[in-house]
């Protein structure tokens, strides 16, 4: 599952495209100008951004030049969906930041297939982990399930981190105290436990459970 973000003034097209990718389980937003787009990114960055070029008001090639100059943003996948057909429009949008290209008409099944290779690519940099329907964003320091974020505090994010990239092992308290807080003693093991609880508490909409194993310590599953 991911986030995308849909900018996009064609109604038709734009309930199509959000049928459609929501039967990929993705969750999408919309909205048919980049003026508000960029509102939105200010609260929930996407996981990836399909965007139309002549849009109301702010155009979609300055959309682009702005998250493209933006850290919090630079990284973001986008694939513009437009009318414009000319090999130099292309080219231009493909120099100026824009991952990929489609123009109208085109065929779902090639833009789903488009978006599933940016986002492998997006997770395959390192800086992205998922298990079930939890992301972590390593680079970003966010966590999101079903696509809302989580607040986690600093620990509890790098704990989720170490036990999604070893799913299914058991990890005792010292192993966790060792690798998350960098020393080993029987006397701080309750606060493993107390981390524990709270990411539970947080993570109850996730699809994976944090189980205890007695005697031993945790794993997710």
């Amino acid at each position: 599952m991911a986030k995308i973000l849909l900018v996009e003034d064609d109604d038709t097209l734009k309930e199509i495209l959000k049928f459609n990718l929501s039967r990929e389980n993705h969750s999408v937003f919309d909205t048919d100008n980049a003026n508000e787009a960029l509102i939105y990114m200010e609260e929930l960055i996407p996981d990836l951004i399909l965007l139309d070029l002549m849009l109301p008001g702010l155009k979609g090639e300055e959309f682009l030049k702005i998250i493209r100059s933006n850290k919090d943003t630079e990284n973001i996948p986008v694939i513009i969906i437009s009318a414009k057909n000319s090999e130099d429009s292309i080219v231009k949008l493909l120099k100026t930041g824009a991952d990929d290209y489609l123009t109208k008409p085109f065929s779902i099944k090639v833009l789903l297939s488009k978006i599933d290779v940016h986002l492998k690519k997006k997770k395959a940099d390192g800086s992205i982990l998922s298990y079930g329907n939890v992301t972590v964003d390593l680079r970003k320091h966010k966590v999101s399930v079903n696509g809302q974020d989580v607040e986690l505090t600093h620990t509890e994010f790098e704990l989720l981190g170490f036990m999604i990239k070893h799913p299914q092992i058991v990890f005792t308290r010292n192993q966790f105290l060792s690798n998350i807080w960098g020393y080993e003693s029987d006397i701080y093991t309750r606060t493993v436990d107390s981390h524990i609880s709270s990411l539970r508490k947080k993570l109850k909409s996730a699809d994976f459970k944090i189980k205890s194993v007695p005697k031993v310590g945790y794993k997710i599953e």
